[in-house]
């Protein structure tokens, strides 16, 4: 496993670094939301509620083309969105960017909702329909960017096409599938002390015992798991702000304040690190709710219509639902119960992959460096030799006293071997793990937040549990639909059960790796397909309008009510 960790890193720097920078993306994406927002007249505002009206099924017709109800493809596309980046995603982002962070996010959702309505529609406009009987496992239709470049551009782009539906795979097998599995495996290790091998044969075998269905098995699953996860989730968020009424206003107030002038990062962000904050609020709003990356697409795409706009607009509802509901429900919650930033006591295992050695910078927040050969340390107290050395960490966070004892009362004395992952006393005795108040990141986090917000003991950790347990399985589910039709476009309906069989061995694997690694090469991932897909948009935008307006103007949707 170590292997796999470290090659994962590798080529996580490597491209980051010379292909695909951060920075880039967050450009490109928030552009390319404008652009479409203003070329299509601020669509998110103006058909939200025609939007609402075609989920209800209001319209629906079982005699069009397609596999699923418009509900059930909403719901198949939410399954993949409303997920761990409603839970851990806000958390990370928080972590690193600081209250403001959230703001971003915003800006990522609202913006999305144009570039969701877009590509929905071109998928459906371009989407391939299959002649003849199929197999319950193929299908009938497939849709998504692969094809939206192949026919809305033409041919001699197929190879942009193909680079696309091969990025979305690897992202597939990442992202939507072992980010997922690793948030499980976290979240109940760090509650119960579960294994992450037994976390990951449990949920390897239901995934695997539904997506081997087909789109049908999928559609029936997820229309029942997302909106039942949903209001557990919401409920027990809306009760803790009811709760805590009088802070809210006061906690907008401060997530626009460091938006733009962030000044209290736990990991990240130090005095005046605005890019810091964007970056992650950006990196964890399209982790969230996916739009621009061209994966939702392709669960709309088997939806009965014979309107490509009736699903845009079904579509536009994702980010609204996901991000501007969802996401801030948990950021508030995160940040009225002051658990974003707390220390809490935490077994410090010190070969873990959340272990890493910082250095303060010169904007006051903090840089992952090298492990020095030895920290000593006295009485508990880490003895640095100077403010710049490198200091022990835990989630990026520097760890202020050790002990040996979970109930912290024996301060160690000695020091801590990084390269050995072990901390040797001053008699000899050599320790894998060490107890102290450390700073907690992801599902952990929102869970502690929930815990202290819900009244009488530390139950409401477990609506977290929960949650989590159905949002990052349900997210797998309906990743792995992305995944086989990208596998079908590119290699033909053969490959569909082998990917499938892939697909549930990354999902063990995303079980039992470090949450860093999984999490930085999912947003690499995530990164190699947005590029060609928001440039396929902006060049198929005037086809967009077109097909907007011709819509609207029939209105084909009344023969239907």
């Amino acid at each position: 496993m170590e292997l796999v960790e470290s090659i994962i890193e590798s080529l996580s720097d490597f491209i980051t670094s010379y292909i695909v920078p951060e920075e880039l993306i967050i450009f490109t994406l928030l552009g390319t939301g404008l652009f479409l927002t203003l070329r299509l007249g601020f669509i998110q505002l103006r058909r939200f509620r025609h939007g609402v009206a075609v989920a209800s099924g209001k319209y629906d017709d079982p005699d069009d083309p397609g596999d699923v109800t418009h509900f059930q493809a909403l719901t198949t596309a939410l399954s993949a969105t409303v997920g761990v980046g409603n839970i851990a995603g806000v958390a990370i982002a928080i972590h690193w960017g600081g209250p403001g962070a959230l703001f971003w996010m915003w800006m990522t959702a609202f913006l999305g909702m144009a570039v969701k309505y877009s590509e929905v529609t071109l998928a459906l406009k371009y989407r391939h329909v299959e002649k003849g009987p199929t197999k319950v496992w193929q299908g009938t239709v497939s849709g998504g960017p692969m094809y939206s470049i192949e026919k809305g551009l033409g041919k001699r782009w197929k190879p942009l096409a193909v680079f696309f539906a091969l990025g979305l795979l690897l992202t597939s097998f990442l992202t939507g599938n072992a980010v997922q599995a690793n948030t499980i495996s976290d979240l109940f290790g760090t509650e119960f002390g579960v294994p992450g091998w037994i976390v990951g044969l449990i949920t390897s075998a239901f995934v695997a015992l539904v997506i081997f269905g087909g789109i049908r098995r999928i559609g029936r699953v997820t229309s029942v798991l997302a909106p039942m996860m949903a209001a557990v989730y919401v409920a027990g968020a809306l009760t803790i702000l009811a709760l805590n009424a009088g802070q809210i206003l006061p906690t907008f107030g401060r997530i626009f304040s460091e938006a733009f002038n962030p000044v209290s990062g736990v990991a990240g962000a130090g005095a005046g690190a605005f890019l810091m904050t964007i970056l992650w609020g950006v990196k964890r709003g399209l982790f969230s709710n996916e739009a621009g990356q061209g994966s939702a697409p392709i669960a709309h795409s088997a939806a009965q219509t014979e309107e490509p706009v009736s699903e845009g607009v079904v579509a536009l509802l994702e980010p609204f639902i996901d991000t501007l509901v969802i996401c801030t429900l948990t950021g508030l919650v995160l940040i009225i119960t002051g658990a974003w930033d707390a220390r809490i006591p935490t077994t410090l295992e010190l070969a873990s992959g959340d272990t890493t050695y910082i250095v303060r910078n010169d904007q006051g927040g903090f840089d992952e460096v090298a492990p020095p050969a030895s920290i000593p340390i006295q009485d508990g107290n880490p003895a640095y030799p100077d403010p710049r050395s490198a200091r022990y960490a835990w989630h990026d966070v520097a760890v202020d006293r050790f002990f040996t004892d979970p109930e912290q009362q024996q301060p160690f004395s000695g020091e801590i071997r990084p390269a050995e992952g072990v901390a040797v006393g001053l008699d000899g005795q050599r320790y894998d793990v060490l107890y102290g108040d450390a700073a907690e990141t992801g599902a952990p986090l929102t869970a502690l937040a929930f815990g202290r917000g819900l009244p009488y003991g530390d139950w409401g950790r477990f609506i977290v549990i929960i949650s989590v347990a159905l949002f990052a399985v349900s997210t797998a589910i309906s990743w792995s639909y992305y995944g086989d039709r990208c596998a079908n476009y590119v290699f033909g309906a053969s490959a569909i059960i082998p990917f499938k069989c892939v697909y549930i061995i990354f999902h063990f694997i995303g079980a039992t790796a470090a949450l860093q690694v999984i999490w930085d090469f999912g947003d690499v991932a995530l990164s190699i397909v947005t590029i060609p897909n928001l440039l396929s948009l902006i060049l198929l935008s005037g086809v967009v309008v077109k097909t907007s307006k011709s819509y609207f103007e029939r209105q084909p949707w009344l023969k239907d009510e």
